[in-house]
């Protein structure tokens, strides 16, 4: 059964407010809470008990998977790995995410590797969330990897956010395009207090006319630390552009490490980094509309992380 605590993560991680339309596996504290499959889409437990195996039928169009994971035991640790297959010419919606409520005194900690094969031609819109909530002294840890390999013609756009509650997070992202493929991936970011956050993303475009758009924006408040690492290895003729934006603020610190390769001479590679502050002016022309300062920089932050 999903408790209280269980049903507020699970509005912040999937927008759940109710059982969701077609496809779904909840897990909670460890155990699968709640499972649903269609005709095109099917749900099947590893043998080991690792994870899962998301299965869906070539041409498979306009459904969507839910697979959130939320944990309100402190202390409790797993770590899952889910495979997600799409068949060829499907164009679906998956919606991940991980919410920790942690009220104790020991560290709670989720590591999930999620890996997927895109089918040619296939579509996928893939929506990651994290969320973090407790008044307990005991750590809320993320570590989430995805493992990525597109086929020829296929689409991929990650919506990957994290904004509140999550002490330290390590994210690892690698992906592998063929011929044609195209991957977006946009990142949302904000850490405070001593939380501790690093992103790592790593794409190879292998194949003829891939190409791939990697964006982070990020705030950084109080004594949190940010990394962020983007690799884009151009293999063939193909188009990469890579860009983190930040806010810093108070004694944060931010870190932006773009790198590109290009072994092909049709390789055409793009990187844009940049970190600063809050302009003045912004605060000073929201002060004037009768907002406090605090109100003026929240307002900036928000709309800057939209």
């Amino acid at each position: 059964m999903i408790d209280q605590i269980q049903k507020t993560m699970l509005e912040q991680v999937a927008d759940l407010h109710a059982v969701p339309a077609g496809a779904y596996n909840i897990r909670a504290n460890g155990q699968m809470a709640a499972r649903s499959t269609t005709a095109n889409i099917d749900i099947i437990s590893k043998e080991d008990g690792s994870g899962i195996d998301i299965k869906i039928r070539p041409g498979t169009r306009h459904e969507s998977v839910h697979i959130p994971v939320v944990l309100s035991q402190s202390g409790l640790e797993e770590q899952v790995y889910n495979d997600f297959y799409i068949g060829e010419g499907s164009d679906v919606v998956i919606v991940a995410g991980c919410g920790i409520h942690n009220s104790g005194d020991k560290d709670s900690r989720h590591d999930g590797v999620h890996r997927f094969f895109v089918g040619k031609n296939a579509k996928v819109r893939y929506v990651e969330k994290h969320y973090g909530s407790g008044d307990g002294k005991g750590g809320r840890i993320m570590n989430p990897g995805t493992q990525i390999t597109m086929e020829e013609g296929s689409y991929m756009e990650m919506e990957m956010t994290q904004i509140k509650g999550v002490d330290s997070t390590e994210r690892d992202t690698t992906a592998d395009l063929a011929a044609g493929a195209r991957l977006i991936i946009r990142e949302r970011l904000l850490t405070h207090g001593q939380q501790t956050a690093v992103s790592r993303f790593d794409v190879s475009l292998n194949g003829e006319d891939s190409s791939a758009n990697v964006i982070s924006r990020s705030v950084a408040k109080d004594d949190s630390c940010q990394t962020f690492i983007s690799r884009i290895n151009g293999n063939a003729r193909c188009a990469g552009h890579t860009e983190c934006d930040a806010i810093i603020m108070d004694h944060a610190k931010i870190s932006a490490v773009p790198e590109l390769t290009a072994n092909d001479p049709d390789a055409a590679l793009i990187h844009e980094a940049a970190i600063g502050k809050i302009a003045g002016e912004q605060i000073v022309k929201l002060m004037t509309l009768g907002l406090t300062e605090e109100e003026a920089e929240a307002q900036i932050v928000d709309g800057f992380l939209k």
